[in-house]
């Protein structure tokens, strides 16, 4: 398997991360344990979670994912063979989002103790913050590269307009730039990502790792009606998809899987490798089935009658 390189990085990264909102949400820790066993020994290398996953489960306070993540690399002693990303700027409690200096300064340090480590690999800007100048976010970022606690930085649900602003604030003043730019994208959510963001990527060589790259599950084609809705924790966030357009979408991955011999996620996975731009997508997995399937994308390669298939079924 081919490792890609993240942005201008010197991080060399498998074509699929393993999203870790799921740790301590749907999965405890010692499914959470084998599942990053199982990935990590298939040849993947980078992990993705944030600060405040998993937050919004009841009797959770944030850091979950992070803590379930630093205990199995102290066990494991794997650190030096991982890819850590993380992310800060989402509501840990405060009520709000934040994105200013003092706080960054203040997360990071939570972060790098949940997670056991001396370094944070891929540190990401989880929500743009229209109130804090983008100047004041990266000379945060630039003391925490100087102090050699995160390595890297990245972006995630940027406006184009946010993102350039902020590289152009990076090559200004010399603060290190985003290399990794993380949106909603998968072939049912498209429009967003590709009109203005993807070339602005492209463009700038900013490596995407796209999140609900199964648009929460549904292109797994667990979810065909709203019957279907009750069979997950996330299942009501896919009602949304249940329309004329994401029928037809569900079927292009069925009759792609069905000439490949493999799954419907394997097939939504492989399509986004092929988009302008994407250097992995993020997927989650709960169950060593899920996983399968998904790292089977990482070596599926489509021939382009599959592409346009899936891309044309996907049109909006």
């Amino acid at each position: 398997m081919q490792k890609r390189q993240l942005g201008k990085s010197d991080l060399q990264i498998a074509p699929l991360v393993f999203g870790g909102n799921v740790f301590g949400w749907t999965i405890d820790e010692k499914t959470s344990f084998e599942l990053l066993d199982a990935f990590l020994e298939a040849g993947f290398n980078l992990v993705d979670t944030a600060d405040v996953y998993s937050r919004w489960v009841p009797g959770n306070k944030g850091g979950e994912s992070e803590t379930i993540i630093g205990r199995w690399m102290k066990q494991r002693g794997n650190r030096d063979k991982l890819v850590i990303a993380t992310k800060v700027g989402g509501n840990m409690g405060s009520g709000k989002r934040d994105t200013s200096k003092k706080y960054i300064l203040k997360a990071v340090e939570d972060s790098l103790k949940r997670l056991q480590t001396g370094h944070i690999d891929l540190y990401q800007t989880h929500w743009d913050t229209a109130d804090t100048p983008v100047e004041e976010t990266l000379e945060a970022y630039a003391q925490l590269v100087k102090e050699g606690k995160i390595r890297w930085i990245g972006a995630s649900n940027f406006s184009a307009e946010r993102l350039k602003a902020s590289l152009e604030a990076s090559e200004k003043h010399g603060y290190p730039r985003y290399e990794s730019f993380q949106p909603l994208y998968n072939l049912y959510d498209r429009e967003a990502f590709e009109k203005e963001l993807q070339p602005l990527c492209v463009e700038h060589q900013v490596g995407v790792i796209s999140y609900f790259s199964l648009a929460s599950g549904f292109l797994t084609g667990k979810y065909r009606s709203e019957k279907d809705l009750s069979k997950s924790a996330r299942g009501e966030g896919n009602k949304k998809y249940l329309t004329e357009r994401g029928f037809r979408i569900l079927a292009a991955p069925d009759e792609v899987a069905a000439q490949y011999h493999t799954t419907p996620s394997s097939i939504a996975i492989a399509w986004l490798l092929t988009r302008p731009g994407i250097t992995a997508p993020i997927a989650s997995a709960t169950a060593p089935g899920q996983l399968d399937s998904l790292l089977k994308a990482g070596t599926l390669s489509l021939g382009d009658k599959a592409i346009s298939l899936l891309t044309e079924a996907s049109a909006y």
